[in-house]
């Protein structure tokens, strides 16, 4: 009797593990494709209400700063309202949003209503992350659950835009927005079920009292590395649709485009995860983000079906950049300082993808798309000597810290 009882912890653990992994998973996908699809709709946007580029970057520019501005906060919200009832509530919210955009009659209103979907996504990354680790780490492989929680929101940018791009071929932009807010509800109504109603307490959840030594240097250098690859990625994918208009490609081309830009980025995260572990960061940094510039730099002069051929090896070397750099945060953090120094990452590298819509926007007005993204791919390349003094912070620390 005493030997069943045992077993029935295990039993629940494992259970609890499975349906907070769904639910986080689930919820990674849904924010992150709602996020991305708004680069299908700015060409629709632009068009319906007359808007320059700089109001384009603003529309793009004011979902990723709310939600960017506002994750710390989340954070704290959590301790006094619950994790779990403010990632459901987040996620209902960012539904409501995007009804609301399927109402909108101006810029004012869908404004307000990337507003509000900012302010439901700023739940997700932490809220969702902290929700796998914490049901994970009592029996291991936080890292493995991660890694499948991360890949998770690729396919969701992959699958939401793509088939919103073919959805809009045969009904209105306003029913497929609509079709998306209610995803957003169900969505949430998903984590409701699946999320456990005690989900078990975790070690890493409670303040860290161990002593050790970071570099501020290194988190400064690695800080402004993920801030520049954010806004360049940011400020690619904004000109990205505009550029596929003037080569001829429609609105399911532009959906067909975004869907293999965002299929390279799901396996370059995956790809440049284990170049890192193997040639080291500086080096895989340098090759994604000077192989980024260059390939930025040959979509601008190839023709439409060129260009969607590149798309999905620009996507690896696009997006594989950002997990090196996510990886080298606990190496230049001291123990105690981690969660801490993961929330300033998160929160500056999206509040450069919020910002860089916007600048790179009124660039564009100014000088045109072609010019725009030959600063932008130029950008790029200011990583490089960031990138060599990271690696030297990190192996300064490694010859310091006692084994």
């Amino acid at each position: 009797m005493n030997i069943a009882n045992e077993a029935f912890p295990d039993v629940n653990q494992r259970s609890a593990r499975r349906r907070s992994l769904l639910a986080a998973c689930s919820a990674h996908a849904v924010h992150d494709g709602l996020t991305d699809l708004i680069y299908v709709l700015l060409p629709i946007w632009q068009a319906q209400f007359g808007l320059s580029f700089a109001q384009v970057g603003l529309l793009r520019g004011v979902y990723s700063g709310v939600m960017a501005s506002l994750q710390l906060l989340a954070s704290r919200a959590a301790r006094r309202w619950g994790r779990e009832r403010l990632l459901i509530g987040g996620t209902a919210l960012a539904g409501l949003a995007y009804l609301l955009v399927g109402q909108a009659g101006g810029l004012g209103v869908l404004l307000l209503a990337l507003m509000l979907g900012g302010l439901g996504a700023s739940t997700q990354h932490p809220l969702a992350s902290s929700l796998v680790t914490d049901s994970h780490e009592p029996g291991g492989g936080v890292k493995q659950a991660l890694s499948q929680y991360n890949f998770a929101g690729d396919i969701g940018k992959t699958l939401i835009p793509g088939l919103v791009g073919l959805l809009l071929t045969v009904i209105s932009w306003r029913a497929s927005v609509t079709w998306v807010g209610a995803l957003g509800l169900g969505t949430a109504a998903l984590l409701w079920w699946l999320i456990p109603s005690h989900v078990m307490a975790s070690a890493g959840s409670k303040a860290s009292t161990a002593t050790g030594q970071g570099s501020a240097l290194g988190l400064r250098a690695l800080l402004l590395t993920g801030t520049l690859d954010s806004a360049v990625r940011m400020g690619f994918l904004t000109f990205l649709p505009f550029l596929l208009q003037a080569k001829g490609a429609g609105t399911a081309g532009i959906g067909l485009a975004l869907m293999l830009l965002f299929i390279g980025g799901a396996f370059g995260k995956l790809l440049c995860g284990y170049l890192g572990a193997r040639i080291g960061m500086m080096k895989t940094v340098w090759l994604t983000e000077s192989s980024t510039s260059a390939l930025i730099v040959l979509a601008v002069f190839l023709p439409q079906w060129g260009l969607m051929a590149l798309l999905p090896l620009l996507g690896l070397a696009l997006n594989g950049t950002s997990s090196v750099l996510y990886g080298a945060v606990p190496e230049l953090a001291a123990p105690g300082r981690r969660e801490q120094a993961f929330a300033l990452f998160y929160t500056g590298t999206i509040g450069a993808g919020a910002l860089a819509p916007v600048v790179f926007g009124r660039l564009g007005d100014v000088t045109g798309i072609i010019v725009a993204l030959m600063v932008v791919a130029g950008v790029l390349l200011l990583t490089l000597p960031l990138a060599w003094v990271v690696e030297r912070e990190v192996g300064r620390l490694l010859d310091t810290r006692p084994v």
